[in-house]
């Protein structure tokens, strides 16, 4: 499925599609380059789902956990500055990625053979200054 995103008003449609097309998954691997749009997207779909706290980059962290009244935890990944893949293994990643709970991951690249095999992909591309295609690709 592609979408394409004329601004950020657009993204609720997005975040509907993505969780739409879960089926059953529960790990989601988010590309893109720098500045793609990758946790703004992440934060539309944590609002549809009703995370009531707030969503931001867990660059140093590597993972936060988002709730809200009701729902499951969401997990949110940024690999980005892991140097090696065992720094996967130290935070325990197979207790999230196979836990069930909705695990949304940037950087995938970094773990890509840690991820599920039935993980989802999410590419956005920049087409513009506050446009983006949308890739939706149920299973990589």
């Amino acid at each position: 499925m592609i979408l394409k995103i004329g601004s950020t008003d657009d993204l609720p449609k997005a975040a509907a599609a993505i969780l739409e097309s879960l089926d059953g998954r529960s790990v989601v691997a988010f590309r893109g380059e720098m500045g793609a749009g990758k946790t703004t997207l992440i934060r539309a779909i944590c609002d549809a789902l009703g995370v009531t706290d707030t969503v931001t980059s867990p660059t140093f962290a590597i993972v936060n956990e988002y709730r809200g009244e009701g729902i499951p935890p969401v997990y949110h990944f940024d690999f980005y500055r892991i140097d090696r893949i065992e720094e996967a293994f130290d935070f325990g990643y197979e207790e999230y990625f196979y836990g069930g709970d909705l695990c949304l991951v940037e950087w995938p690249e970094k773990i890509e053979s840690l991820l599920p095999d039935d993980a989802m992909t999410v590419r956005i591309e920049v087409t513009g200054e506050d446009s983006r295609t949308i890739e939706i690709d149920p299973q990589d």
